[in-house]
């Protein structure tokens, strides 16, 4: 579809003019109030009970949109459900020759990763994208678990990758019981609050390998290959 200047007027901030293409997802839930939709793309934000979301997935589904030039919309009002809109620049569709064809793919391996994050969801997205990265992936809903993974002796990794902020041991202090463990395992930290990694670095002399929530597959994919080519 083809947006004119001031064809979706109320909507800030305003979408430049052109081709697009448009997602629409609705449903008929319970709907949101006006600051309830203010706050629905930051990252941890969530209506649900304690436990049962991680209000993580909204802003990862706005960071992608957004690195692809793209925008997101939302309407809803109590009672009345809610409806996404998501606009994302059309391109030409130009021939290309095969040989012509340029693929850029985001860097894999065939080492083991484990993955420790508390939040299902989050944790099923991370591990199918380091799968299809040819990795072969662990996976940890907790500090607790983490170690007791490391502690066997027959569990072999090249990677932890962690959230760093965790119920019981968080991030900070999994890693500082893991290099007691097996000194010398490369560690990868992930949060969605930057005043998280401040406080780490701090803590760590400033030497810290870092993803930031939301990440994209591609994201995720270089940060991981280049902690384990160190």
């Amino acid at each position: 579809m083809h947006l004119d200047e001031g064809s979706l007027p109320g909507q800030l901030p305003e979408i430049p003019a052109g081709w697009y293409v448009t997602l629409l997802v609705s449903d008929t839930g319970v709907g949101m109030d006006e600051e309830t939709q203010h706050m629905i793309f930051e990252p941890f934000f969530t209506t649900k009970e304690v436990g049962k979301g991680t209000g993580l997935g909204l802003s990862m589904v706005q960071g992608i949109v957004a690195q692809s030039g793209g925008h997101i919309r939302v309407h809803s009002a109590p009672g009345e459900g809610t409806t996404f809109r998501i606009y994302l620049p059309a391109l030409p569709v130009e021939p290309v020759r095969p040989a012509e064809a340029e693929t850029e793919t985001a860097p894999g391996g065939m080492e083991t990763v484990l993955v420790v994050e508390d939040q299902p969801e989050v944790r099923c997205y991370i591990v199918a994208v380091l799968k299809a990265q040819g990795y072969h992936v662990l996976q940890a809903s907790d500090g607790e678990e983490a170690l007791s993974m490391c502690r066997d002796q027959n569990s072999r990794f090249d990677l932890v990758l962690t959230d760093i902020v965790m119920p019981n041991i968080g991030g900070q202090m999994l890693a500082s019981r893991l290099v007691k463990i097996r000194p010398g395992i490369r560690l990868l930290f992930m949060s969605g609050f930057t005043e998280d990694v401040v406080a780490l670095k701090a803590g760590s002399g400033g030497k810290l390998n870092f993803v930031q929530k939301p990440f994209t597959p591609k994201q995720l994919a270089a940060k991981v290959r280049m902690v384990l080519g160190q």
